[in-house]
C-alpha cells in the first residue's frame, strides 16, 4: 500500500465535507467561467477556406452539416507523418461517443488536419473512428488559427502558440475551435483553446482525477507524454509526436 494517511470513517468524513465546500465553489466558478466564454464576442470569417474529405473539396460549410454549430479538433497530423498525434488521438477516442448527443444540441464536429486526405483515411480506418476528418493540405486554415507553423517560424523558434510566444518543438500543434453558421451562411469564430485546454475534452483524466493515485503522471514529460500510446499500441512502446503545453 501508498504511504497515505489512514484514519477512522469520522475523519475521513470531516476532510470530505471540508473538500465539498472547495467543490462546490469550483463548479460555481466554472459555471461563471462557462458564461463568460459564451459572452465572448465573434469574428467572421472571411476566407473561402477549402478543404479535402471523402467526397472530394468541401468548403468551410459544408463541415457544418445542416447544424447552425461546429466544433473543430485541430489534430496533429502532419504532412510528412505517417500517423496521428497519440495525444490528440487520446482527445479524438472520446468523440464518436459524443457525437450523436452533440448532433442532437445543434452541434457538428470536425477533426482537421494537414496531412493528405489519404493519410487521414488510412489512419482513422485503423483507429476505427467514425467521425469526420478532413485535410487542410494546400489551405492557410491550420495557420491561421495558430496550431501550425511556417519553416520561418520553426527556424527562427519562435511562434504564436496559445496566444503567446513560445518556441515550436514540432511544426504541428493541437487544439480545438467552435465555430456558429448563421441563416445566410456566414461563419464566426466564437472560441478556440490550446494545449492544457484540451483536458476539458478528455473525460478519461476526468475518470483519473477520481482514481485513488490521480493521473500518476510522473515520467520525464510530466504529462500525458509519459504514458498515452494510440489504443492499438498500449503493449508496444511508441514514440511520435504528442501535445504538451500549459493552459
Amino acid at each position: 500500500m501508498t504511504n497515505h494517511t489512514v484514519v477512522s470513517r469520522e475523519d475521513w468524513l470531516a476532510a470530505r465535507l471540508a473538500l465539498l465546500e472547495r467543490e462546490k465553489a469550483h463548479t460555481r466558478e466554472r459555471d461563471a467561467l462557462s458564461a463568460a466564454r459564451l459572452a465572448l464576442p465573434w469574428v467572421r470569417i472571411d476566407k473561402d477556406y477549402v478543404f479535402e474529405g471523402p467526397e472530394g473539396r468541401v468548403g468551410f460549410g459544408d463541415l457544418f452539416q445542416g447544424r447552425s454549430q461546429l466544433i473543430i479538433q485541430h489534430f496533429m497530423f502532419g504532412p510528412d507523418w505517417e500517423e496521428g498525434c497519440p495525444g490528440c488521438s487520446l482527445t479524438a477516442d472520446h468523440v464518436d461517443g459524443a457525437r450523436q448527443h452533440l448532433e442532437q444540441r445543434g452541434v457538428s464536429f470536425a477533426a482537421v488536419s494537414r496531412a493528405s486526405w489519404e493519410k487521414i483515411a488510412r489512419f482513422r480506418k485503423r483507429m476505427g473512428w467514425g467521425f469526420r476528418w478532413v485535410s487542410s493540405a494546400g489551405s492557410s486554415f491550420n495557420f491561421d488559427f495558430g496550431v501550425s507553423f511556417t519553416p520561418e517560424e520553426m527556424a527562427r523558434g519562435e511562434a504564436i502558440y496559445n496566444y503567446r510566444l513560445c518556441k515550436p518543438e514540432v511544426e504541428e500543434y493541437g487544439g480545438t475551435s467552435a465555430f456558429f453558421r448563421d441563416g445566410d451562411g456566414s461563419i464566426f469564430h466564437t472560441y478556440s483553446t490550446y494545449g492544457r485546454g484540451d483536458e476539458a475534452m478528455m473525460g478519461v483524466y476526468a475518470y483519473l482525477d477520481i482514481a485513488p493515485l490521480g493521473r500518476n503522471e510522473t515520467g520525464p514529460n510530466g504529462d500525458l507524454g509519459d504514458w498515452v500510446r494510440h489504443h492499438d499500441r498500449y503493449e508496444v512502446a511508441s514514440g511520435g509526436h504528442c501535445c504538451g503545453g500549459e493552459a
